[in-house]
């Protein structure tokens, strides 16, 4: 990934969108094979009761969402979801819970999980909240792969989602990631009342982080009810393709992962995304809390596309 200044990644972003696209797809056709489009699973292994207060998450104490309040889940169930997850072609699990920062019994806990899905042969990853250093370096003992910590949006737009913590606070979870051993995981989310100017701003952002991701889940925002941006106006999906594809070129060895809102995509829609630069999906009935497309459909849509990586049946 070579660094570039905001105003040539505005210049690429906003070239004509045939040409952006083009270029996209050339890069990503020199880094991967086209039939090589990554399933990951998100398990939410505790779910509810975040402090934090980001307005478009319904697991916040502040939204007026209904959402069930789950403590961690048992090793044994995390376990049966990777093997099931496993057999379905899926290459990685990601354990999200609602945390601003997890308590030394969620860490332990998360080594437990980290142990039993490498047992499968699986890639493993974790969203936890904010870490310490110490926190990183035990998880990156206890054999995790990834962490995701999102920056969310740009630098400039972040104090209007999020007031519970400071961007700079995301960026120091990513440097002990980082430093710990752990490849970051991080991206963000579209439709939250942004400017294009904050989503060429966003990119930019990822393309100085402390370490550079492996990995860049790109989120459209999911409108639950309930939630603070739940009456937000809907993202051009133009632009979802803009960033996708800028970002690709930004970014030629990195997973880029089309996340949540998938739902709202028509399979074209996304086979253009893939087009674009997209060569990851979370696969599974949901996203923590969110709706995500159905797994028949998912596996459908992958033998379509002629992926090697969906396993039907």
């Amino acid at each position: 990934m070579t660094t570039q200044d905001p105003l040539t990644i505005k210049a690429l972003y906003q070239q004509p969108f045939l040409e952006l696209i083009y270029q996209a797809a050339q890069i990503q056709e020199d880094n991967f094979k086209s039939s090589d489009i990554e399933m990951c699973q998100l398990v939410s292994v505790k779910t509810g009761g975040c402090p934090e207060d980001c307005a478009y998450c319904s697991q916040s104490n502040q939204s007026e969402s209904e959402i069930k309040l789950n403590p961690l889940l048992p090793v044994s169930e995390v376990e049966a979801i990777a093997k099931s997850a496993k057999e379905r072609g899926v290459k990685r699990i990601c354990m999200g819970a609602a945390y601003k920062s997890p308590t030394s019994a969620a860490i332990q806990r998360s080594c437990e999980y980290i142990t039993a899905i490498k047992k499968h042969g699986l890639e493993t990853c974790a969203t936890l909240g904010s870490l310490t250093q110490e926190q990183a370096t035990t998880l990156k003992q206890a054999g995790l792969d990834y962490y995701n910590h999102n920056i969310d949006t740009s630098p400039e737009y972040y104090s209007q989602v999020i007031t519970s913590r400071t961007f700079n606070d995301r960026l120091d979870t990513i440097n002990h990631v980082g430093t710990a051993g752990i490849k970051v995981c991080c991206g963000g989310i579209l439709g939250m009342g942004e400017s294009q100017d904050d989503r060429i701003s966003f990119i930019h952002a990822l393309t100085v982080l402390p370490y550079t991701p492996s990995s860049i889940p790109i989120n459209m925002l999911v409108k639950i009810p309930g939630t603070k941006l739940a009456e937000v106006a809907d993202l051009d999906k133009f632009e979802l393709l803009r960033t996708i594809a800028t970002t690709r070129i930004l970014f030629p060895t990195t997973r880029i992962r089309l996340s949540a809102g998938r739902d709202q995509l028509s399979e074209l829609e996304q086979a253009l995304c893939f087009l674009a630069g997209a060569n990851s999906i979370f696969y599974g009935d949901k996203l923590l809390t969110a709706p995500n497309n159905a797994r028949h459909a998912d596996l459908e849509l992958l033998a379509k596309l002629g992926s090697n990586n969906a396993q039907l049946g």
